[in-house]
């Protein structure tokens, strides 16, 4: 992280993660979340006069990944969004989830990073232009091996049915003495032009989870 920039160590119940000073942790509770991130969008602007014309593409961004992240349970939710001295603000954000599964027969799905791995389905672009996923496996430090998939893909609109090309990168933690437990670091982005500086970045960013007591 540190060739990114400064960074900001976020603990919540169970694990910690460091994220760019710059990101905004915020809250994604249906009940308070609008009012929430329209009051921080605009204590931002006040501090950055020059992001006053994007005042309502981060305000609607921010609500759409908080209510994203509510509906998968997420722990914790961060976001960027920055100008740049373009037309289009960059955009990205990195949600902590915890997950879990039982087969039908309610055994707890296994944790195991290859299992994991071997589950996930590989996506090829059969031409430019197309959604395309890649799975692996990745080595956390202090934490372990970890399942991850990464690539350009068609994310579906909770209550909808429409979907979202995104960069999307999410990575399977599993949870030491929890079956069936994993924590889910995903980061995801709409800016398709800067995939592989965000899989940097949320490559970064996740290497930097840790289980906590």
């Amino acid at each position: 992280m540190a060739r990114y920039m400064e960074t900001l160590t976020v603990e919540r119940g169970g694990f910690r993660i460091k994220v760019p000073e710059t990101w905004w942790e915020f809250d994604v509770r249906p009940e308070s979340r609008d009012d929430s991130i329209r009051s921080m969008v605009n204590e931002r602007v006040r501090q950055h006069p020059e992001l006053a014309p994007y005042r309502d593409v981060y305000t609607g961004f921010l609500q759409k990944s908080a209510r994203e992240a509510w509906q998968s349970g997420a722990l914790y939710c961060g976001c960027m969004a920055e100008s740049f001295g373009g037309d289009t603000p960059i955009t990205g954000s990195v949600t902590v989830s915890l997950v879990g599964g039982r087969k039908q027969s309610g055994e707890p799905l296994s944790t195991d990073p290859q299992t994991i791995a071997g589950q996930l389905a590989v996506r090829e672009a059969k031409r430019e232009g197309d959604a395309w996923r890649k799975v692996t496996t990745v080595d956390i430090p202090g934490v372990g091996a970890a399942a991850r998939t990464y690539g350009i893909e068609d994310v579906p609109v909770p209550n909808d049915t429409r979907t979202i090309r995104a960069v999307l990168m999410q990575t399977f933690i599993p949870v030491p003495g929890q079956e069936g437990k994993v924590a889910l670091v995903a980061g995801s982005s709409q800016v398709l032009d800067l995939a592989e500086s965000f899989f940097d970045v949320f490559d970064a960013v996740t290497s930097t989870f840790r289980f906590v007591e």
